[in-house]
């Protein structure tokens, strides 16, 4: 998804100049001729992600727009820009939460390079925000992505019930985000910021089952050198989150009945009981009904944790919801992995959204992690999903070489045989002699343009060359047209 920059200047010319520039990158621009009108856009919902903000207009400042911004909890990046104001308006629009700023009239290199580093600090500060949440407990379902009819009902029951002490039992398919749910329900609640215990009860041992849920003594059995809390009494305050629930042994459903009903668990080994204080969540990805008519899971027990059922929906019913998924995917690796793309392009997200996703969010996940690890383009492409597109990544066809076996000159027929029957730039002209540097130049640039779709940063990286130099040779060859056509 391409990333939508507001343009904010009095002067509609500078306006225009910038828009150039930027959707020649592959930028959405949104423009402001004024402060009011920028707060009016940014209070629409539009998908802004950077503000370029000039400080100098009449009517509201730059600066004021800022601090309206950010009082109004506006989080954007802002870049400020300035023609006339001193070093001590720059840096009072730094202190109020400017992200950059640059002089006008300023190279599209400055203006890029300003963007990019904003936008990567605005991605870094949302992954930082997430993990924050994450750790202290505190995901609500703001933070849930997905804006589709599913996990629209999803987010309403999820917020009712986290108003109450309900028990409440997360159904769906694995990998469609059960945990995530749970996590928003705890820190929707007034439990948020206590504990948050997840279990998986599928993977824990038959014979250790009862000892990490509810703790043990020391000496209460071989190879109990301590003593236990278990997972009870790690949550006690907060919220402990039962994943699997349908696969613990009849026996433990038993205890955990008894530990719903009467609050207080019996430590293996202990003479007394232990008073608890834990919500509990529990999921399943099993027809739990089904466990019960075939005598494989409590059927009081199921009644105490079915109280209020959520479905999460498998990720073929919120297609709609891929786009987001995959953007916020891109941005997470980004910054683990170090790398910089941008996106995804639009037939990738089509590729992405029509495919049925057996291992639902989970799947997806691991498919972006691995596409942003062999992507070379600045946006993800089909090849980078092999297995669902079925494309190979492109190998770049070897270099060839002319060797001469005598002193002879070599004819016209000896050079362009040697020479790739698919070569897109050629290197001799009709009767065999060599082409000028300059037209040369002129195909590969042109070449290039086509190949990277039109994306100058990549073009300029891969012949090896600087931004600014590539622009003006684009000027000097006329190639001014091809790059809006690959835009």
């Amino acid at each position: 998804m391409s990333k939508t920059v507001l343009v904010v200047d009095d002067d509609p010319t500078q306006r225009r100049l910038i828009q150039a520039v930027l959707e020649r990158e592959g930028f959405a621009v949104l423009h402001a001729d004024g402060g009011r009108q920028a707060l009016e856009q940014l209070g629409s919902g539009a998908p802004i992600d950077v503000v370029l903000l000039d400080l100098v207009m009449p009517g509201m400042t730059g600066q004021e727009t800022l601090a309206d911004m950010r009082t109004r909890g506006f989080a954007q990046p802002v870049i400020v820009v300035t023609a006339t104001g001193g070093i001590e308006t720059v840096v009072g629009a730094m202190r109020a939460g400017a992200a950059d700023f640059f002089v006008k009239p300023a190279s599209p290199e400055r203006i890029l390079v300003s963007i990019a580093n904003a936008l990567s600090m605005g991605a870094f500060r949302v992954e930082v925000d997430r993990l924050k949440k994450h750790v202290g407990g505190r995901t609500t379902f703001d933070d849930l992505i997905g804006s589709g009819p599913a996990m629209q009902m999803v987010k309403r029951l999820g917020e009712r019930g986290a108003k109450s002490s309900i028990p409440i039992l997360i159904t769906g398919e694995s990998g469609s985000g059960k945990e995530k749910i749970a996590r928003a329900v705890h820190g929707s609640s007034d439990r948020a910021g206590r504990p948050f215990v997840a279990v998986n009860c599928g993977a824990i041992p038959e014979n250790l089952v009862e000892s990490i849920l509810f703790g043990h003594e020391k000496g209460s059995f071989t190879g109990a050198h301590e003593k236990h809390l278990g997972k009870f009494q790690e949550a006690s305050g907060g919220t402990l989150f039962l994943d699997e629930v349908g696969e613990l042994p009849l026996d433990m459903q038993v205890k955990l009945l008894r530990a719903l009903q009467e609050g207080e668990i019996d430590p293996v080994g202990s003479k007394r009981s232990v008073k608890v204080d834990v919500r509990i969540l529990s999921a399943t990805n099993r027809d739990v009904s089904q466990a019960v008519a075939e005598g494989r899971f409590r059927e009081d027990l199921f009644y105490r944790l079915n109280v209020f059922p959520i479905e999460a929906p498998a990720l073929r019913d919120r297609r709609e919801d891929i786009p987001a998924l995959v953007e916020a995917f891109v941005r997470r690796f980004n910054l683990e992995e170090g790398r910089r793309v941008a996106g995804a392009t639009p037939e990738t997200l089509s590729l992405l959204t029509a495919f049925d996703w057996p291992g639902n969010v989970r799947q997806l996940e691991n498919a972006v992690y691995r596409a942003i690890i062999l992507a070379d383009a600045p946006y993800l492409q089909p090849h980078d999903f092999p297995a669902i597109s079925g494309l190979k990544m492109p190998v770049p066809a070897a270099a060839s070489s002319v060797t001469l076996v005598s002193n002879a000159a070599p004819t016209v027929a000896e050079l362009t045989a040697e020479m790739p029957k698919t070569a897109p730039v050629r290197i001799l002209d009709e009767r065999g002699h060599l082409r000028t540097l300059e037209d040369i130049e002129h195909d590969l640039i042109q070449l290039a343009i086509e190949i990277y779709a039109g994306h100058m940063s990549e073009v300029a990286r891969r012949l090896g060359i600087g931004r600014s130099t590539l622009y003006r040779k684009v000027r000097e060859q006329g190639l001014e047209d091809q790059v809006k056509e690959a835009v």
